[in-house]
């Protein structure tokens, strides 16, 4: 896709596009919790939150669950919408349910991602917009060297269902479901594979990221 078509589309036009962004996690592979590492001069969760700025995305809804409290109040500063899950140890589609369910009427359309990738380039989730506008497709999926990523864009149509998706498989089995109903969006960002769950994948991430 040509990043020239991205010009026409204002701020304005974004306001119907939300993010969810799920921190509730243990992140027992990594040792440290991960939201609140430092990559530069910011945290981790503070730099995925910037990625959904820079791209023009202002409704953000951060879901807290392990050490909720220490992030509570860190993110109270950034003007993003906070939900506590209570049931964060039920697994990461509890989160997914907790903060997809305090997404407004007026919810066109959510990102979805995972705290721990924040490698993700803006430049990727205005591809990924793009294709939303131009497809009519329920879910658009960055997809990097045949490779499916994070975040999906997924249409406010499939809200209700997540909500009431109560089957195995979590999030992967209720996409699988909507197919027909998606595409893979092709971008030149390895940031959509990579998440910190290891000391090592964040050493690797905090080397390469001004590249």
């Amino acid at each position: 896709m040509s990043d020239s078509r991205h010009n026409h589309y204002k701020m304005s036009d974004l306001k119907d596009i939300a993010a969810v962004i799920l921190a509730a996690g243990r992140s027992s592979r990594m040792g440290a919790f991960k939201p609140l590492m430092p990559m530069g001069h910011e945290t981790v969760i503070e730099h995925v939150i910037g990625v959904f700025r820079t791209a023009g995305i202002t409704d953000i809804v951060v879901v807290l669950g392990h050490e909720a409290d220490r992030l509570n109040p860190f993110l109270k500063e950034h003007g993003v919408r906070l939900v506590i899950n209570p049931d964060h140890d039920r697994g990461m589609f509890s989160s997914v349910q907790a903060g997809v369910g305090r997404l407004g009427d007026d919810c066109r359309a959510f990102f979805l991602m995972p705290a721990d990738m924040p490698l993700v380039r803006p430049e990727t989730l205005k591809i990924t917009l793009d294709a939303f506008h131009e497809s009519g497709m329920d879910v658009c999926r960055p997809c990097y060297r045949g490779k499916r990523g994070h975040p999906p864009l997924i249409s406010a149509k499939l809200i209700k269902p997540i909500l009431t998706f109560t089957e195995s498989g979590g999030m992967r089995a209720l996409l699988a479901r909507h197919q027909k109903t998606s595409i893979a969006v092709a971008c030149d960002d390895p940031g959509i594979l990579i998440d910190l769950n290891t000391p090592e994948d964040f050493k690797n991430a905090t080397g390469r990221e001004n590249t």
